[in-house]
């Protein structure tokens, strides 16, 4: 290019960036077209995710376990936890995440009620249980063993409070949900 004259070495710059890009604009019809199957592809999987579980038992088990899930004592764990149950046992996963979000809020008012049950039903053992006063004359180094021991006695009160409730939650919301006429179609048709 060095024996060209510029207004030719230009036109050849030029006619070789048109031909790179006319080879760019068939590359992203490919990935447009390819993008376009991808994205009818999760349409149709979202909308089976969706309608999946919605029948008025299967809704009413959903949003029983969202509820009680959502109110574990542990900070953290629930979202995690509700997607995990809702994919194991085929549920419906918004719905799920929806009923552990609304009792989100309960989750730290009963932390502290979950801890003082959790420790009177290990109290009545050969152990004393832990309480949050006995946290101000704990070490350093021992204070993760005694936030897990915390977390062990609200835990404890929440499968205590959590199994009846689900049990009760489920029969409860199934009546209801049987009311719903796309609901009551949606059992009738499957």
């Amino acid at each position: 290019m060095k024996n060209i004259p510029f207004p030719c070495q230009f036109r050849l710059i030029y006619q070789r960036f048109i031909a790179r890009l006319s080879n760019l604009c068939v590359y992203t019809d490919n990935v447009r077209e390819m993008v376009g199957k991808s994205l009818d592809t999760i349409k149709r999987k979202a909308a089976v995710w969706l309608r999946q579980g919605i029948s008025p038992r299967r809704l009413a088990l959903t949003l029983a376990l969202g509820f009680a899930i959502g109110c574990f004592p542990v900070v953290g764990i629930p979202t995690a936890l509700c997607a995990l149950l809702a994919l194991a046992l085929k549920l419906n996963l918004p719905a799920i995440e929806a009923a552990n979000y609304l009792v989100m809020p309960l989750q730290f008012v009963l932390i502290v009620p979950f801890v003082r049950m959790g420790g009177w039903l290990i109290a009545s053992g050969p152990r004393q249980a832990r309480t949050f006063g006995s946290l101000a004359h704990v070490s350093f180094y021992n204070l993760p063993l005694q936030l897990a021991s915390l977390a062990g006695q609200a835990i404890l009160a929440w499968l205590v409070i959590a199994i009846p409730a689900v049990l009760l939650l489920t029969v409860t919301l199934t009546m209801l949900l049987r009311r719903v006429p796309a609901l009551a179609a949606a059992e009738a048709g499957s």
